[in-house]
């Protein structure tokens, strides 16, 4: 887009060059604008796309409007909302990876302004409902900066969590938890009493749409729903998953065959085409051991239960809409997976899996319900992507990138029930609606000149099924995957999967694909023509060079350390200092206990009936650790991924009254993961010892928050009684390093 077609849209030094001064009131002509953005979701999932999952919501709006089959994402979720909503590439809008491995350069910088806040200058209502995933981990904590929250970045209002995926039975436990702008709140109601997460969020947006029609009727208003579904862990009512009882049970090949037949049968594939390859790291279902597939079968059933339900939140999203009766004058995107299907997180039940096989063997009851914390085997993951070979996080071969989405605006287009198959990315969204809404882009935002956007506009193709594509060509790079094509070819390269145990040189082997007569990409031409992958490898360098993407980074896991990623540190130092009623203190705000002996000491006050519950805990039901007293006793638990807990115990209540309590944990060392011995103190008496065999080496608290004197939501263990200390916790010392036993690192002086 040129100079000639953007404006200014706020004040600048001294006067403004031209547009608004102030944020302008006017709304003549312009729609609503309604993104929901659902996510690892696989091309092949939902019925629309041919899919076994029923989305019998998003069914309806493809009757009036349109799908389309040729739709891109980044292939990783925090990359495609930053492209989403920047409309700029997402190495440029700051976003390369996820900001869980984030180095320290800002994200989002002030040259991409968000569509939100161009929007929100131009007189629209901007709100943003459910999972974010950018601010920057150390910014995440309680004391912010918020000026990279959803509410420093142009939307009105928020309500939602930071991070990367919560439970949605205890969200309020979790480490992305709930906030309704920068204010931690409590969910309305817990667990017992009904609380799903997707429910609530569906409830949020509805609310804020009938607050802003009702008070604001003349005002249009931008909406960014984001759920976080289906991210893991695959958490939902039972009743939504025991629908597709038995509808897995023949297996991930045969499901993944009858995907493919049905996109042909309706139109979402050419007939002629054949599906790609499904690679041999996964195994044949009939190669699965028997007694696995009861499991395995039901992992699927939870998926797609979990994936209907969110279908019916968003259905009842719809469904104010036209109550209100403002759904034919709203732009709806419906974006069916900010990534492909994931397959990080999971095993392939196959060889050097035996533990986590019967860990979920024994507890295939408990699989998907409030205590869990499931995803599914990666068998169905490359399922669910059919017909295109890989999943989220490789977009080389399009599983983690070719996403389905919905474009629903009645009184936008006059097209109804078709397909589109013109080349489109998550990056075209931003200019599209600036387009439906008579907006140019903006020459500076508050003063800064932006940096055009990248996507294109996709509403030539609404009423225009054959109109030639206008995003050409077209690159993907994600953790060292790539890909590039032009208006015939592709040339891809994968450079590794979550699976890899070590990390290959970038001298990959590259793959061509005629795109026009083989759009599964089912046949790799590059020895038949080996000069093509050249030129084409020599177009992505051009390409990616312009966007600042190389040099190539591939690390992920090892840059969940900070100091492996170039994160600041919150905490520095061998000490830390912690007091009653600190909370929802996320990883980055608490020193680093991973690979390393350390101890943990406590001034507490104990009532004349005896103490109870937590002293400090990080962490819950999926891992973390936890010291506290039961019965009076002092306790200690360590939670290693929710497989396995290790207790140590004192053998003698604590007497009532003020005491120093303390754990001293000796770590093996030897690299990352070891165990270490524990050691339990009473007023520097040894009163309990202990053995832990394995510890977490990135995220001890395995997404969840650290609270001093209680513990809300999912706990680390049911070891204690209440999770509210029965007494008071004066405060908490945390000390690294500590390779002595018996207190030799002394706490501070008493402040009680």
């Amino acid at each position: 887009m040129t100079d000639s077609t953007r404006h200014d849209v706020s004040p600048i030094q001294g006067r403004p060059r031209s547009g608004l001064s102030t944020p302008s009131r006017s709304s003549a002509g312009r729609p609503n604008v309604l993104i929901m953005l659902i996510e690892d979701v696989g091309f092949g999932a939902v019925s629309a796309f041919g899919g076994p999952c029923d989305t019998p919501r998003l069914d309806q709006l493809t009757v009036g409007g349109l799908r389309y089959n040729r739709f891109h994402t980044t292939a990783l979720c925090p990359a495609t909302r930053a492209a989403l909503l920047t409309g700029r590439d997402h190495d440029h809008g700051g976003t390369g990876s996820a900001t869980d491995t984030a180095a320290s350069a800002p994200a989002r910088p002030t040259v991409c302004a968000s569509l939100p806040e161009i929007l929100r200058l131009n007189g629209y209502s901007t709100a943003r409902v459910g999972k974010c995933h950018e601010v920057p981990e150390w910014e995440t904590g309680p004391v912010g900066p918020f000026d990279r929250w959803p509410t420093g970045s142009g939307f009105d209002y928020f309500y939602g969590f930071l991070g990367g995926e919560t439970d949605r039975y205890h969200p309020a436990n979790h480490r992305p938890v709930l906030y309704e702008g920068t204010s931690p709140v409590a969910p309305p109601k817990n667990r017992q009493g009904g609380y799903h997460l997707i429910e609530d969020l569906a409830d949020r947006t509805i609310g804020w749409i009938r607050r802003q029609h009702a008070l604001m009727p003349g005002k249009p208003f931008f909406m960014y729903f984001a759920p976080g579904a289906t991210r893991a862990p695959h958490l939902v009512p039972q009743g939504w998953a025991d629908c597709y009882r038995g509808r897995f049970d023949a297996g991930w090949d045969r499901l993944r065959e009858e995907i493919f037949a049905r996109q042909k049968a309706h139109g979402i594939l050419p007939r002629d085409c054949e599906p790609d390859t499904r690679h041999s790291v996964i195994p044949k279902w009939e190669e699965v051991a028997e007694e696995m597939r009861p499991v395995l079968a039901r992992q699927m059933e939870l998926h797609a239960g979990f994936l209907s339900y969110t279908d019916h939140h968003v259905g009842r999203i719809v469904d104010a809409l036209d109550e209100l009766g403002i759904l034919d004058d709203t732009l709806i995107y419906t974006i069916i997976g900010g990534n492909g299907a994931s397959g990080e997180k999971v095993t392939t039940a196959g060889a050097g899996h035996a533990e986590r096989e019967a860990f979920l063997r024994e507890r295939l009851e408990e699989v998907g319900g409030p205590d869990s914390c499931d995803y599914y085997a990666l068998g169905w993951a490359q399922a669910m992507n059919a017909p295109y070979e890989w999943e989220k996080r490789a977009p080389s071969h399009f599983g983690g990138a070719r996403t389905g989405a919905i474009v629903h605006w009645p009184r936008g287009f006059e097209s109804r029930g078709e397909i589109r198959s013109q080349v489109h990315h998550v990056i075209d969204v931003a200019p599209t609606v600036l387009e439906a809404a008579g907006l140019p882009e903006p020459v500076h935002v508050h003063g800064v000149r932006q940096r055009s956007m990248e996507g294109v506009s996709m509403a030539y193709s609404f009423d225009a099924p054959d109109a030639a594509n206008r995003h050409e060509p077209e690159y993907f790079e994600m953790l060292g995957n790539r890909c590039i094509h032009d208006k015939v070819w592709a040339a891809v390269a994968r450079h590794h999967s979550p699976r890899d145990a070590a990390l290959p040189s970038f001298d990959d082997v590259w793959e061509l694909y005629d795109t026009i007569a083989d759009r599964t990409h089912a046949h790799d031409l590059a020895a038949e023509d080996p000069e093509e992958p050249h030129e084409l490898q020599r177009l992505w360098l051009v390409e990616t060079t312009g966007y600042t993407v190389p040099p190539l980074e591939a690390r992920s896991v090892e840059r969940l350390n900070t100091d492996g990623g170039g994160r600041p540190h919150l905490v520095r130092g061998e000490r830390q200092l912690l007091f009653f009623g600190m909370g929802r203190l996320d990883e980055r705000s608490v020193a680093p206990l991973k690979n390393t002996s350390h101890a943990v000491t406590a001034e507490i006050f104990v009532p004349a009936p005896g103490g109870d519950g937590v002293i400090i805990a990080q962490g819950g039901v999926t891992g973390g650790w936890s010291l506290y007293l039961r019965d009076g006793a002092l306790g200690y638990c360590y939670n290693f991924y929710g497989l396995n807990r290790y207790y140590t115990v004192g053998g003698q209540p604590v007497p009532p009254g003020t005491h120093l309590v303390r754990m001293e944990f000796t770590y093996d060392g030897g690299g990352l993961a070891k165990g270490g011995d524990v050691a339990l103190y009473l007023d520097d008496e040894l009163v309990g010892t202990g053995r832990v065999e394995r510890t977490e080496p990135y995220l001890v608290s395995a997404g969840e928050n650290c609270y001093v004197g209680t513990e809300t939501g999912s706990p680390v263990t049911a070891d204690h009684r209440i999770p509210a200390f029965r007494g008071r916790v004066h405060w908490v010392q945390i000390d690294l390093g500590i390779t002595d036993t018996g207190c030799g690192v002394y706490p501070c002086p008493s402040l009680s």
